[in-house]
């Protein structure tokens, strides 16, 4: 089995595992099959990513999925996102969102590829990252 084929067939698992602050050990074809192996923060994360396997094939035919839980790494933060519509500003959001406006910053810093700083101008259909705070 060729390892780009199933490893794009299964992307989705790797792509959550880094998402969710999991350490991935071993991504390769071990016999027949491809091995994830990976520390999970938590149970939480742990099921999310077998879930997310299942989706793909209810029976694993060519997965060995291996994920034990290390708690020491950090648990993944939780966002939400937001479509910016007119009238919106950050002050705003934060407002809606955060329930103080005043803490515009934190959209600021969750949005490092799209807002610089508080002159950073956002435009209706602009989607932004709001953080669990």
């Amino acid at each position: 089995m060729e390892l780009e084929i199933v490893k794009g067939k299964y992307q989705d698992v790797i792509d959550l595992a880094k998402m969710k602050n999991c350490k991935l050990h071993n991504v390769h074809i071990e016999g027949e099959k491809l091995l994830i192996r990976a520390d999970a923060p938590n149970e939480d994360v742990k099921n999310a990513l077998w879930s997310c396997a299942k989706e793909i094939d209810p029976v694993f035919a060519d997965l060995w999925l291996d994920v034990n839980i290390d708690s020491s790494l950090p648990a993944p933060v939780e966002t939400k996102t937001y479509t910016v519509v007119a009238g919106d500003s950050l002050w705003k959001i934060a407002a809606n969102h955060l329930g103080n406006g005043a803490l515009y910053p934190e959209i600021i810093k969750a949005n490092p590829g799209k807002l610089v700083d508080d002159k950073s101008v956002i435009h209706p259909g602009d989607v932004l990252v709001i953080p669990n705070l």
